[in-house]
């Protein structure tokens, strides 16, 4: 291939006519961020006396590294603030973006012992598991002496103790290797008002369920079987909502994401709800209604479908506000009712 040739091609040649190549200059190096220190100086909200004093703070989770005075306080139960009424800071906050000077004033707070969310909901769900057992093996002083440890001749007592075991066991599984809990706290002295709840329906269900007067669903056989279709498909459902959720969002990132179908046939229902996991744990809970024909259990599926609507509404109202190609199609917990 001869010059003219290369030259057609846009190729570079050793002729004379053609100029020095253009020397690529350096780009600048990018200026170093400049990291602003502040002193930061800690009083007690109520009696506003000086609990410590701090140099070179850039974070606040800084702070909380340095328990003021006593050592039982633990970053996890304290609370710092700008105004002893105003509400907490949190712990990734800079202070540099903050309203503040580079002497910085904050309140503290102690916000009492803490429990870790997994512990939480750890004591939640293993409360009824335990009751509910109680009850079924008929331990003594919960019915008459002559009742003491004997079993019923129910076959749908049986399977009730079975699938209500099976909710809570699956449930405390979730908790420890699919749910991807937050790092957060909760006081200590709020877990009997978390636990009653659970607890003591727990308590009045097994009660009656497990009663030696207790009488069978009114359409026998055939009811119980249905029932028992309607609660294992909802639990599987929730399951596979549950691990749908849980691999939307990377380990460690807060990302959020619109939740959609996979190939599970179980996570359709995405297409028209937005929060399907509870659609699904209600429709157990109607299962286990219809397979003990018992009132406590209708009762307790029906305060706990009013809280899931509570609690569903709120994150569909989210979904809404962070995601303007939210789909419009989805309800919050019942397709194109609710």
């Amino acid at each position: 291939m001869d010059a003219l040739a290369l030259e057609a091609k846009g190729a570079k040649t050793d002729s004379p006519a053609a100029g020095p190549a253009p020397v690529k200059r350096p780009k600048p190096p990018k200026k170093a961020k400049r990291i602003v220190y502040f002193e930061v100086e800690i009083l007690d909200a109520r009696t506003k006396e000086k609990l410590l004093l701090l140099d070179k703070v850039e974070f606040l989770r800084d702070i909380c590294l340095h328990p003021p005075t006593d050592q039982h306080w633990y970053p996890a139960r304290q609370s710092l603030c700008l105004d002893p009424k105003a509400k907490s800071l949190k712990d990734e906050d800079i202070l540099q973006q903050l309203p503040v000077g580079t002497t910085a004033t904050f309140y503290f707070r102690d916000l009492g012992a803490q429990i870790t969310w997994a512990k939480v909901f750890l004591a939640e769900c293993a409360g009824p598991l335990f009751i509910y057992l109680m009850f079924y093996f008929r331990l003594p002083f919960i019915y008459a002496p002559k009742y003491d440890f004997t079993t019923s001749k129910h076959w749908v007592v049986h399977l009730a103790c079975i699938c209500h075991s099976f909710h809570y066991v699956k449930r405390i599984l979730e908790n420890m290797f699919v749910h991807r809990l937050s790092p957060g706290t909760m006081p200590l002295r709020n877990i009997f008002k978390n636990c009653s709840y659970y607890w003591l329906f727990a308590a009045w269900m097994a009660y009656y369920i497990n009663h030696p007067l207790y009488t069978t669903p009114y359409y026998g056989q055939q009811q119980v079987k249905a029932a028992l279709i309607i609660f294992l498909f909802c639990q599987l459902g929730n399951f596979s909502i549950h691990v749908a959720l849980r691999n939307l969002r990377q380990p460690g990132s807060k990302v959020k994401k619109i939740p959609y179908p996979t190939k599970n046939p179980f996570t359709w229902i995405f297409m028209v709800v937005s929060c399907p996991h509870y659609t699904y744990e209600c429709g157990s809970w109607v299962g286990f209604t219809l397979m003990t024909q018992c009132v406590p259990v209708a009762f307790f599926t029906l305060i706990g479908f009013i809280r899931m609507t509570v609690w569903a509404k709120g994150k569909h109202r989210n979904y809404v506000k962070e995601f303007r190609d939210y789909p419009t199609l989805r309800s919050a917990i019942l397709p194109f009712i609710l």
